[in-house]
């Protein structure tokens, strides 16, 4: 007897575990999750936001940009002069030009580098303002349209959950 009501002891315990577990999970079925999926990558590159930032940095770094190809084509027509003319010079006049090549390359290096990590440095604080602003957006449509979660990030989203639309609507039209 003491094993027919241990054995129905535990079944009763199992059988109030499942109903305790069965009853949220009804009450999320009926209270279906709502999700959406935003592709920032399409936002950084298709919003008016993320196209003026790119004309403001070529503005900005325009000046640069040509000293540099300028700087460039010193230095290949020093190098090809040294060539062209290596066979007629006398070695120390060869070797003090060669240093002189190698001067003006080091330095236009050195301002290439600095250069990109200037650009970089814009580039990324010009996109860290379109998406904050884009990411505004994306907590508006959310909280409005009553969103549980809005992803930015997916292997696959299924067209019917994409947002990217609907925010870069919103973005060009400045809000």
């Amino acid at each position: 007897m003491k094993t027919h009501s241990m054995q129905g002891l535990v079944l009763g315990w199992l059988l109030a575990g499942i109903v305790c577990m069965v009853a949220p999970m009804e009450t999320r079925a009926q209270d279906a999750v709502k999700i959406g999926f935003v592709n920032t990558e399409r936002i950084l590159r298709e919003s008016s936001a993320a196209k003026a930032a790119q004309q403001k940095l070529e503005q900005e770094f325009a000046r640069r940009d040509k000293e540099l190809q300028e700087s460039a084509a010193r230095v290949k027509q020093a190098s090809e002069r040294l060539d062209r003319d290596a066979s007629v010079l006398s070695e120390s006049d060869r070797v003090k030009r060669q240093r002189e090549v190698a001067d003006l390359d080091r330095e236009f290096q050195r301002r290439q580098r600095e250069f990109r990590e200037d650009l970089n440095q814009r580039r990324n604080e010009e996109l860290a303002s379109v998406i904050e602003r884009a990411n505004r957006v994306i907590r508006q449509i959310a909280e409005q349209e009553k969103y549980d979660v809005i992803l930015q990030e997916a292997v696959y989203a299924s067209p019917r959950i994409d947002l990217t639309e609907k925010v870069l609507r919103s973005l060009n039209s400045g809000r």
